[in-house]
């Protein structure tokens, strides 16, 4: 018999109600089969538009209920979920008129040019839709990052129908979410079958090993990205599998920064690492802080900052067990210091809090890398360094990140000193470099990246910003087709007035 899948509040640990069963693995055949089988109705790139933007006013006419719904199930808050809808809806918005707009395809044409050396045949070139996405749901975010989010957005947008696989953290969000899409798939005439949605660890392992499925898209831990990206590669045919896994999102304090505005930059630190109760992918996990007279100016600021934090509530009680944890074990360390406790607070509670610690106990392997790992919730380290030399070994050693994070004197900002050869230090490191701000916060732009070297992400590509549809998208060019058999986007006459390049040159279309 199929596992109940409950919605528990993580508030009091109690059930709130049956949402589902989990999937067996027929019934995710069934569903991606079917996503497969209304593939063809994604083909009109206006039809996608309408039904991106059908999708959001959906979400937005059920605002109030989706709210507290997903309230309910992940105790993030009204006012930061309303703010997270906001995002979603905009993201779908984007994503429509990027669908409208084209310029995605990338299309490309060199007509033949026999006097070439060698001869150049009639070549074109465009993107093409892979086929159907798996989509595996982050439970931070249940809007932005799961069933209705970016991910989702894009595929559709690319032309790809959707398989998601609901995270256990908010079930009935994932059910709630994925009916409003379909309804908008039946307003706008596509099959409401291409968006599909499983519940049950069982089901995402049968998911990613359909033979139908084209592509991943994953955000979550390290542990189960790696799994299920190793089983994406396992595949008798290996499929794209785009994963945000882990990022501690160093930040880089200057001694000229500290000494100039110790007290701002010890504000905003606290306010990004509690942003959330600490349970955001890109909270800063490790500060590089320097020794002295400035340095401790920044930690007493930080420990008041911190210490006015009122304690919050974790996804899960196994988030909350693993926050717990981690934090003694971090704590436990010789030479580790924590000004500002965190822990529990109460039964369903944790504390926000921060270590110290010197960056030369980080220099070389050893028990110490445990506090060079990410550890999610309301927690940072500040490792506190002599000079350049200990904070260049410190930065050596670290892996990849989705954000570094740089802040400098006014001077330095001016170009001074060596912030160029810093900044240049922190992009080897990580897919977005901040310079003066924080990196909770992620702007859905079209010069947005969201991703970075592993174990950030799996892939180059980025999985916010309208440039997250190239993830969904292959390339093809065909050579000396006739004119009534290429597809309209790459024929003379461009019916469809898309912006493309020709013979080298940049038309704008219509």
């Amino acid at each position: 018999m199929a596992a109940a899948v409950w919605s528990v509040d993580p508030r009091t640990g109690r059930e709130r109600e049956q949402v589902a069963v989990e999937a067996s693995g027929a019934e995710v055949d069934q569903a991606v089969r079917a996503a497969h089988a209304a593939r063809s109705a994604l083909a009109d790139r206006e039809v996608r538009a309408a039904l991106l933007r059908a999708a959001a006013d959906r979400l937005d006419g059920a605002r109030a209920h989706l709210v507290e719904a997903a309230d309910a199930e992940t105790a993030l808050g009204p006012v930061r979920l309303d703010g997270e809808l906001t995002r979603t809806t905009g993201q779908l918005r984007s994503f429509a008129a990027l669908a409208e707009e084209g310029a995605f395809l990338d299309a490309r044409i060199d007509h033949a040019d026999p006097a070439a050396v060698p001869p150049v045949p009639d070549l074109r070139r465009m993107r093409i839709p892979l086929g159907v996405v798996a989509v595996y749901a982050a439970g931070n975010f249940p809007f932005a990052f799961s069933a209705p989010g970016g991910d989702t957005a894009s595929a559709l947008a690319a032309g790809c129908p959707v398989v998601i696989k609901a995270h256990p953290d908010h079930p009935a969000t994932s059910e709630l979410t994925l009916a409003l899409l379909r309804r908008a798939a039946a307003d706008t005439g596509v099959p409401p079958e291409c968006l599909g949605l499983v519940h049950g660890f069982d089901a995402g392992v049968a998911l990613i090993g359909h033979p139908l499925v084209t592509a991943v898209g994953f955000t979550g831990s390290v542990r189960g990205g790696r799994a299920l990206f190793d089983a994406a590669a396992a595949r008798p045919v290996p499929i794209p599998f785009h994963g945000e896994l882990g990022s501690l999102n160093p930040v880089l304090v200057t001694p000229g920064a500290a000494a100039e505005r110790a007290e701002e930059v010890a504000r905003g630190l606290a306010a990004s690492v509690t942003l959330g109760t600490g349970q955001f992918c890109v909270k800063p996990g490790l500060v590089l802080v320097p020794a002295g007279e400035a340095g401790d100016r920044l930690v007493t600021a930080l420990t008041a900052a911190v210490s006015d934090t009122e304690a919050g509530v974790l996804l899960d009680a196994r988030i909350r067990d693993a926050f717990l944890a981690g934090v003694g074990e971090r704590a436990a360390l010789d030479g580790v210091e924590s000004p500002v406790t965190p822990g529990a607070a109460g039964e369903h509670t944790v504390a926000a809090g921060f270590l110290t610690v010197a960056a030369g106990r980080l220099a070389a392997p050893g028990p110490h890398d445990l506090l060079l790992e990410e550890c999610f919730g309301p927690v940072t380290v500040l490792a506190r360094y002599a000079g350049p030399a200990e904070a260049g070994e410190l930065l050596a050693r670290l892996p990849g990140n989705l954000t570094a994070t740089l802040h400098l004197s006014g001077a330095e900002e001016r170009g001074e000193g060596g912030a160029a050869a810093l900044l240049e230090r922190l992009t080897r490191l990580a897919g977005r470099v901040v310079v003066g701000g924080w990196p909770t916060g992620v702007a859905v732009a079209d010069a947005q990246h969201h991703g970075g070297p592993y174990p950030a992400a799996t892939s180059t590509a980025t999985s916010v910003g309208t440039a997250a549809v190239e993830r969904w998208l292959r390339p093809v060019a065909y050579q000396t087709t006739p004119q009534a058999l290429l597809p309209p986007e790459l024929r003379d006459s461009n019916p469809l007035g898309l912006p493309r390049h020709v013979d080298g040159r940049a038309e704008n279309g219509a």
